[in-house]
């Protein structure tokens, strides 16, 4: 089995080697990741310049760019064959609810999913994580069930996972996305030069979080798995929206 990886932490993050390590055992992996930290870039694609992939002494190839870059990249001119999966992570912080919207490392499997490749998005609960090793081992035992029983539709899947050891966890649970308040108020501070900027504030807590959704999975220590899909359009709006331009 071929397997591509990437992230959006970077090509040196604790996740992405750790996971890159425990597939090893049971996959062809190639890893093509950032070359530096671009949590929150989307699915944004580099455009205006071009892009650069190098190969560090690891093997693992990064490009100048964003997830979406680097997986593109891969899948349309870097790979020779192409994988019979793409996984990004393991993220370290949780990509849950609206966080799906900015995640890179969410985008990364779409890139994915986008060529009609089964994608897996791939997340720890929370930043600092202490537990990549259990991510890694749930992800290898997707992988193998996988392998053994397939997909019968296009599959993207976003994964979280609680930051445990992997003896803790209480099972895993098929979710839908749940949803946060509004984000905290950007944080106004000044340079030394005087020059006013700005930190884009915290993500707010749960607002849909009850059973059902990824944030309530997570929070009673289960693994959350979202099936989540590209196509934005309010189908139960259509008809409304049609009589609405009418008048």
């Amino acid at each position: 089995m071929k397997i591509l990886l990437s992230n959006d932490d970077g090509y040196f993050a604790s996740g992405l080697n750790i996971l890159a390590e425990h597939l090893a055992k049971i996959a062809d992996i190639t890893v093509v990741a950032p070359e530096r930290n671009r949590s929150g870039a989307s699915n944004s694609l580099t455009l205006d310049r071009p892009l650069s992939v190098r190969k560090a002494s690891n093997g693992f190839f990064y490009v100048n760019g964003t997830p979406t870059d680097c997986v593109h990249i891969a899948l349309t001119g870097l790979m020779d064959t192409m994988p019979n999966m793409v996984i990004s992570g393991i993220n370290d912080g949780a990509n849950m609810g609206d966080d799906t919207i900015y995640s890179g490392t969410v985008a990364a499997a779409m890139e994915g999913f986008l060529l009609d490749i089964p994608s897996f998005a791939v997340s720890m609960s929370q930043h600092d994580a202490k537990h990549f090793e259990t991510a890694a081992r749930v992800v290898v035992e997707l992988v193998q069930h996988y392998q053994k029983t397939g997909f019968a539709w296009p599959t993207l899947l976003n994964i979280n996972v609680p930051d445990l050891p992997y003896d803790e966890l209480k099972g895993r649970a098929i979710t839908r996305l749940g949803k946060r308040h509004k984000a905290e108020p950007v944080m106004q501070l000044k340079t030394p030069r005087g020059e006013v900027v700005y930190w884009v504030g915290a993500a707010g807590q749960p607002n849909d979080g009850g059973e059902g959704t990824d944030f309530y999975a997570v929070a009673h220590q289960q693994v959350s798995i979202s099936p989540i899909q590209v196509d934005l359009t309010k189908h139960s709006q259509m008809s409304e929206l049609k009589n609405w331009l009418s008048k």
